[in-house]
């Protein structure tokens, strides 16, 4: 019954639930960002994983999930996968306090890049002249971007402030995109239901580890924020979750990029961040040989599944 309600969905409402997740989480990143002057980035990963679990326990538990999703005999994969996540979190946070959010979101962009390269090294990819041009644009746009930040000697302390946050937002791009790589992994042998807790429930644990690095009381104010930040994850990991059953990645995959313009937005009426051409020049380059990238990626798919048709004896 409930396979055939999805199959009368539109691939629009896959693209309204990935375009809501983006929205979700651009605003969850706004209250991390509003309290990163005061709380410190683990503790901050703390409240975004351990308040994400209710909305996560109450999804799995609508869909009849939770027991089975708890289910695993790969904990050593679940454990990698949360400690690259959590640590692609902790670098994301603390780029969020030194850096702009417009910044900070686009050198983020380059987490499917480094992705795709770390795809070839590790799962025997093909990256062709195609693609790897593709990437090699976008690294020259991931470069516009971080070439202001990098100017140490001229700025003073706070110019060694803002090129440690963007080398932050970079790192934090490559976990991420090490995080992908663990997924794909588990993708083959575990549901997503069991991936998205056993995550939760791994960079909850984890980050517990950075109390004695300066954890502090938040102001009620704070806490209201973080509490949000938390829930707000939760919630946009399921509206995530849920758009990949109703439409291919290929197609909603390219709307992630929605969150440039919200991001320009919060960052300007919110934060008074005022976006550079060199930021808004490396963000429109990375987004274009990102985009080429899932293009590509989609005709390949379809190339495929030609092929195993043609393989699959007929009758």
């Amino acid at each position: 019954m409930i396979d055939r309600q999805e199959n009368t969905r539109s691939p629009l409402y896959g693209i309204g639930l990935k375009v809501l997740s983006v929205a979700v989480f651009v605003i969850m990143s706004t209250c991390i960002k509003a309290t990163a002057p005061h709380v410190p980035p683990g503790e901050a990963v703390f409240f975004r994983s351990f308040f994400a679990l209710p909305a996560i326990v109450t999804w799995l538990l609508w869909r009849r999930q939770l027991r089975t999703s708890l289910k695993t005999e790969n904990h050593i994969g679940h454990f990698w996968r949360g400690l690259v996540g959590v640590t692609a979190m902790f670098l994301g946070f603390t780029a969020l306090g030194l850096i702009p959010l417009p910044e900070a979101v686009t050198i983020g962009y380059a987490a499917p890049l480094v992705a795709t390269i770390l795809a070839a090294m590790f799962l025997g990819e093909r990256i062709r002249f195609f693609r790897m041009s593709a990437v090699f644009a976008g690294m020259l746009g991931v470069i516009l971007v971080l070439s202001p930040r990098l100017t140490i000697l001229h700025d003073g302390d706070t110019g060694a402030i803002q090129a440690v946050g963007a080398l932050c937002a970079l790192m934090g791009a490559v976990f991420a995109a090490m995080a992908q790589i663990f997924v794909r992994k588990l993708v083959n042998v575990e549901k997503t239901a069991t991936i998205v807790i056993y995550f939760s429930l791994t960079s909850t644990s984890l980050s517990l580890l950075t109390m004695p690095f300066g954890w502090v009381i938040p102001e009620l104010r704070e806490a209201a924020l973080l509490v949000t930040a938390g829930i707000l994850g939760g919630v946009g990991q399921i509206f995530l979750t849920e758009s990949y059953r109703y439409a291919e990645t290929a197609v909603i995959a390219s709307f992630e990029y929605t969150s440039m313009l919200m991001a320009l937005a919060i960052g300007y009426f919110i934060f008074a961040e005022v976006p550079t051409p060199a930021m808004l020049g490396g963000a429109a380059l990375i987004m274009l040989s990102g985009l080429v990238i899932l293009l590509r990626e989609r005709q390949l798919g379809i190339e495929r599944a030609r092929s195993r048709k043609v393989m699959t004896p007929q009758g």
